[in-house]
């Protein structure tokens, strides 16, 4: 390949990892890297670097494999029930337990069950085969046998067998020694975060996700000190990482701004080989070449970006450098539960919750910001969307590979629907007191009704006021999902009313407010229950929502509303009572509304249905969610059909 000064063009990641790799090689670096003896006792998590081979046979003698009555199989011959043998103690049968081994002359064991008779002269009613219940010398291992394999990665239970087979110590491969590079003058280490952030100030902490990552693929990493965006100072720190470390990786530095360093940084230490991937999140990863032969990454400075660098690309560098074989992520096929658009010509990482729900595996795409770090964390895997891809279609058969064991996603109950921060309380208490895994994904009530219909979620949440009625939900679903039944169970009534910074400095009282000049609103996405309330009181007051500056502007929960009216960019939205009180804003209130969860008579009938009602129904739920404020909780739990009268 050539190398990256000669194109400007990304690179596929299996294609950017060759040419890493083979530079590598080429410059003699040491792939994978040197041995060294450590003891067994040491020796978990380690990468064997020769086979381990048995220097003990186990057992190395006849043992018992149960307890009861070593005997000579010969002197029981012909017994039965009408002819029993009678044998002598210390003669033709002994006791023993199991593992003990056999005594001259025995070559069977009966089990302790079927010896009648008395401890001196004990009878046996069937014939004993020789080398029954008989563990023979060998039978685990024979000396000289293979215990490990090269490249293999010790667990618990192989220090057993190298204890057993008479190994004290092993060769594994030396631990990839990692330099990680923290750089940018926006960013202040950790402990700082607790005197309060400036403007434009941001915490450090994509370093520590890194050193944690190359922890546990059984490296040994260090995290430098914060760099400045100074090339000086950031050359400085690579060079003195470059004496200790087998991997340099820099955090930060790696896009096309024009305070990043790292393309600078790495010429002038050595050579850029790749200077982006195809692939987003992740696409302004740097791969280089030292002048020593060792490998350097410029990663991104988005949290995503930087967590699927390490992914594909961090994680297949040290174990070539350790000598193991990647397994790779568990897969699942599952069905796209919303068409997901991209960009061709690059390959998309689309972070997804996975459920299994009724007889399918349900895939829901989560928030694609790289800087989204929170949408790590809520993911279950991703689904790739191909480089000659523009998206995916709704309902169509994706591959998923999983960030969790796929027996944990088992457990999981899936809420589409409208945000509440109840739901919080909720997940929590679900995974603590039942085992289960509530995962929530916020498409508003009509959109939590539509994934019911089309059978990709087990339950709703939903708050949709109808206006003929005053009824909530109940019409909605009649209307949308009719001939099925399903139970509606109230989660809380809570108020919702206008969230406005402290002191109400625009003076909002009302809905007509809205509409003065100067007022900046923040809406909720269309099909929210919160939308649809405002719509209602717009329509009663006879006003136009055109009229409403921000009226189009979106966010899809109570706590973005609200966190956009903290940092001053609106002036007021329609949210929850605790959303504000969480973010210490002031609250008109407007209105109070029934949140019901819809579930599926199906799903309702369950096991993991019931669990997760009584979690609901339980007094700890009942007083943390009174304790975030602006909730009754009088009916919680309560339960009416879809097919009973309103």
């Amino acid at each position: 390949m050539a190398e990256a000064g000669r194109y400007r063009e990304v690179v596929p990641v299996p294609q950017a990892l060759e040419c890493l790799l083979s530079a590598m090689a080429g410059a003699g670096t040491a792939l994978p890297l040197g041995a060294e003896t450590v003891p067994v006792a040491q020796a978990l998590g380690r990468v064997t670097a020769v086979p381990v081979r048995a220097r003990l046979t186990v057992p190395h003698f006849l043992a018992a494999a149960m307890d009861g009555l070593a005997v000579a199989s010969a002197a029981t011959a012909g017994a039965t029930e009408r002819a029993p043998v009678r044998l002598l103690r210390g003669q033709s049968a002994w006791p023993v337990d199991t593992g003990d081994p056999l005594p001259p002359g025995a070559d069977a064991v009966v089990p302790v069950e079927e010896v009648l008779g008395t401890p001196e002269e004990p009878v046996l009613t069937s014939a004993a085969a020789p080398g029954q219940h008989v563990r023979a010398v060998g039978e685990d291992m024979v000396a000289g046998d293979l215990i490990l394999p090269s490249g293999h990665r010790v667990r618990p239970q192989d220090l057993g067998a190298l204890l057993a087979g008479g190994v004290e110590a092993l060769e594994v491969r030396r631990r990839p020694r990692v330099a990680v590079i923290p750089t940018g003058d926006e960013l202040v280490p950790p402990s700082r975060a607790a005197q309060g952030l400036g403007p434009g100030e941001l915490v450090e902490s994509n370093s520590q996700v890194v050193v944690a990552f190359c922890l546990g693929l059984g490296a040994e990493p260090r995290a430098w000190p914060l760099q400045p965006d100074q090339v000086p100072a950031i050359r400085a720190a690579v060079a003195e990482a470059l004496a200790w470390a087998d991997l340099v990786l820099i955090g930060g530095g790696s896009s096309a701004g024009s305070g990043d360093h790292t393309l600078e940084v790495i010429q002038s230490l050595g050579r850029v080989l790749v200077r982006g991937l195809a692939i987003r999140p992740g696409k302004p990863t740097l791969l280089g070449l030292s002048q020593q032969g060792k490998p350097i990454v410029g990663l991104p400075g988005y949290p995503v970006s930087t967590y699927l660098a390490c992914r594909l690309v961090v994680e297949p560098i040290i174990l070539a450098l350790l000598g193991a074989p990647s397994s790779g992520p568990e897969r699942v096929r599952a069905r796209l539960a919303r068409a997901v658009a991209s960009t061709a010509g690059v390959e998309e990482l689309v972070r997804v919750k996975v459920a299994r729900v009724g007889g399918r595996v349900v895939a829901v795409p989560l928030g694609r910001g790289a800087g989204a770090t929170t949408s790590l964390v809520r993911a279950d895997g991703w689904i790739r969307v191909g480089p000659e891809s523009e998206g995916l279609g709704e309902g169509e058969e994706v591959e998923v590979e999983l960030l969790l064991p796929w027996a944990e996603l088992e457990r999981t109950i899936l809420l589409v629907g409208s945000h509440d921060l109840a739901l919080d309380v909720l997940s929590d208490l679900a995974w603590s007191q039942a085992g289960l895994r509530l995962a929530t994904a916020n498409w508003g009530s009509l959109g939590g009704i539509a994934a019911l219909a089309r059978g990709e979620a087990h339950l709703a949440g939903s708050h949709l006021l109808d206006e003929a009625s005053g009824d909530f939900n109940l019409p909605y679903l009649r209307r949308f999902w009719p001939g099925r039944r399903a139970a509606l169970v109230t989660l809380a009534h809570r108020e919702q009313g206008f969230i406005v910074p402290p002191g109400n400095p625009r003076g909002i009282s009302s809905v007509s407010d809205l509409l003065r000049p100067g007022v900046r609103f923040i809406n909720r996405q269309r099909g929210s229950g919160t939308r649809v309330l405002l719509d209602h009181l717009l329509h009663r007051a006879g006003l136009d929502p055109a009229g409403i500056s921000g009226y189009g502007r979106e966010e899809f929960t109570h706590t973005g509303v609200a966190a956009a009216i903290k940092a001053g960019s609106a002036d007021v939205g329609l949210g929850l009572r605790a959303a504000a009180l969480a973010l210490g804003l002031d609250f008109v209130p407007v209105a109070t509304e029934r949140y019901e969860l819809v579930v599926p008579e199906e799903f309702y009938c369950t096991e993991p249905a019931q669990a997760l009602l009584r979690v609901l129904g339980g007094a700890e739920f009942a007083g943390r969610v009174a304790a975030l404020g602006g909730y009754r909780l009088e009916e919680t739990g309560r339960t009416r059909w879809s097919d009973e009268e309103a």
